[in-house]
């Protein structure tokens, strides 16, 4: 990938909190970062001098990023250290301490013990985390050592020693904390089975830890033992926030594939996630150019199985936002509530943002296919029989019924073309009648236009409900073009949209791209009619006494204001100083109204 490129992607990432990964031109993973806002984070790389030797190569290297957005900086901090284990990027060694954080080991060993370690050792046991709270681990290992009695020596219990009788019972034995093991008192299989509890624990089930904290609780407040039952409801808020938080590192959800679809008129885009003992360990997007307007199942299923065959992946298990048929071997899932749901959402947000970026990049590097795209897309959200390059919006301004205007605005391929804007002073409507001046401005556009044989809109927009585009249609019909151009109204309370005979309005999702540029426009039009109205009255109060002075013209009283910033100024002028804005004649005229009345 060129610089051009890299720098297009920089420029378009989200300002959402996420993960980054770098790539080189090999496309092997040599960085993974998070950050609070991805945009702000990535570019810092690229813009920054940096001090470090083995940072300024890392960003010599870098040919292409990938990110994936998540809900807050905890989620990103925990799925940084997943894609760290899982890809162990060359740079994350030499720039970062990946073993900052702390973690739950399970000992490989007989007898295993349970500890907490900010050294991850290959082979050494099992490892849950990371963490990003030393107090959550802290109270994990109290819930654990709570339940269950465990051995905290580091002997090694091998059944010859035991058996020999190398080993004697310590105090942790004598206090109930240890049930003897190095003596012979405690078999491996007892302990055992409480070492698959305690990994239940640490995977995240605490449905029955929890349920006997607070029994325990509930037992200490009975005999009023109120400090102790304190330090259980701390314990079961704690354990109670880690699982609510835990989004990332989820272990209800292991050894599944995430899809979600987004899609417009001429491209979907696919996500996937892929979970692995309950970590995101992939993510990536997958754009699909339509041929044959296919739906959105179509695709999904299509995407789905190019993604799996792509990664290799063999999990039998997926979440999608609907149902899907990928044979009899996969259990094809549509989460609801709860975890599933947010990691179903979270895949659905990345689909949106990579969407988001790829429109931003086509708009710098392809404007042409970009208006295409949104030219396709107002057709079809509006109903029209064609792509309405050419859009007119009209809008009346009459403040307090004074100065009746109006204003047309001109949008050309989604974009304001203001060379073309026009203002009406309403010549045939006598006070504040917003219909009937309505039909006046639009019957005189387009009267205009067909005589001087210019080309027609595809789509007219009457700022306004049923009774304006009522009138403007008045105007169309006395032309006899109504059937030859698309006529909308758009009413400002609800942003509902009026088709002619058509009593029940249509309403766009408030985040779509059409009812945006349509709400552009009525407030271009909005801005650009109250201006002028601004105009007239300020012309006419100007007008009003100073132009009443025999000799003196719109000009002398525009000169005189300039200078003296106010009318009241003017009256108390000397006239010496009148005389060196306007000369000696219209100064005296001026001066000596003012002093004569």
């Amino acid at each position: 990938m060129d610089i051009p490129a890299l720098e297009l992607q920089i420029k378009t990432l989200p300002n959402q909190p996420g993960v980054y990964q770098y790539f080189d031109k090999e496309g092997t993973i040599i960085y993974v970062g998070k950050a609070k806002n991805l945009k702000k984070r990535v570019s810092s790389y690229f813009t920054k001098t940096h001090d470090s030797g083995k940072t300024r190569v890392l960003v010599k290297k870098i040919a292409k990023i990938k990110h994936i957005v998540v809900d807050t900086e905890t989620d990103a901090l925990l799925l940084e250290n997943n894609l760290i284990k899982k890809h162990k990027p060359r740079y994350n060694v030499m720039l970062k301490d990946d073993k900052s954080y702390p973690w739950i080991c399970i000992k490989n060993e007989r007898f295993p013990r349970v500890f907490s370690t900010r050294r991850v050792i290959k082979g050494g046991g099992d490892y849950y985390g990371p963490y990003t709270s030393v107090k959550t681990v802290h109270t994990l290992l109290e819930l654990i050592r709570g339940l269950y009695s465990l051995r905290t020596c580091n002997y090694q219990l091998s059944e010859e020693k035991i058996e020999a009788g190398k080993f004697k019972v310590c105090l942790e034995y004598h206090l109930g904390n240890c049930k003897g093991a190095c003596e012979g008192l405690e078999t491996e299989l007892e302990y055992n089975e409480n070492i698959k509890a305690i990994k239940q624990i640490l995977k995240g089930n605490f449905k029955d830890s929890l349920h006997q904290f607070k029994r325990q609780m509930r037992g200490f407040a009975e005999h009023m033992q109120f400090e102790e039952a304190q330090k259980m409801k701390e314990k079961i808020e704690v354990l109670e926030n880690y699982q609510a938080k835990s989004t990332i590192v989820n272990p209800k959800i292991s050894n599944v594939d995430v899809f979600s679809i987004v899609s417009d008129e001429s491209y979907g885009y696919i996500n996937f996630l892929q979970l692995s003992y309950g970590s995101i360990i992939r993510s990536h997007t997958l754009e699909l150019k339509k041929r044959l307007d296919e739906s959105d199942k179509e695709l999904l299923e299509l995407g789905i199985t190019e993604i799996r065959q792509r990664f290799h992946s063999n999990s039998k298990e997926i979440y999608v936002p609907f149902k899907v048929y990928l044979g009899e071997n996969i259990k094809v899932t549509v989460p609801k509530l709860g975890d599933k749901k947010h990691i179903l959402d979270l895949s659905v947000r990345n689909a949106k943002y990579f969407r988001m970026e790829r429109f931003k990049q086509i708009k710098i590097v392809d404007p042409d296919r970009h208006t295409n795209r949104i030219m396709a897309q107002m057709k079809a959200d509006l109903r029209l029989n064609d792509e309405p390059r050419h859009i007119e919006c009209f809008d009346n301004s009459n403040i307090q019924g004074t100065h009746p205007v109006a204003a047309c605005v001109v949008f050309k391929n989604g974009k304001p073309s203001k060379k073309d804007y026009r203002h009406f002073n309403i010549k045939t409507v006598e006070g504040p009648d917003d219909f009937a001046s309505m039909e006046e401005v639009v019957y005189r556009r387009y009267k205009r236009m067909m005589e001087e044989g210019r080309s027609l809109p595809q789509l007219i927009i009457i700022d306004g409900g049923k009774g304006q585009l009522s009138s403007a249609l008045k105007s169309l019909e006395a032309l006899n073009i109504r059937g030859k151009i698309a006529i909308i109204g758009i009413a400002k309370r609800l942003e509902e949209l009026f088709y002619p005979n058509d009593p029940i309005p249509l309403y766009l999702d408030k985040k779509s791209e059409t009812l945006k540029i349509i709400q552009q426009l009525r407030n271009e039009a909005h801005r650009f009619g109250i201006e002028h109205h601004r105009n007239k009255r300020s012309k006419s109060a100007l007008s009003t006494e100073m132009e009443t002075i025999n000799g003196v013209g719109e000009k002398t009283v525009v000169e005189l204001l300039k200078h003296f910033k106010s009318a009241k100024r003017v009256a108390r002028a000397k006239l010496d100083e009148l005389e060196e804005v306007v000369g000696r004649s219209r100064a005296e005229k001026v001066y000596n109204y003012y002093n004569n009345k």
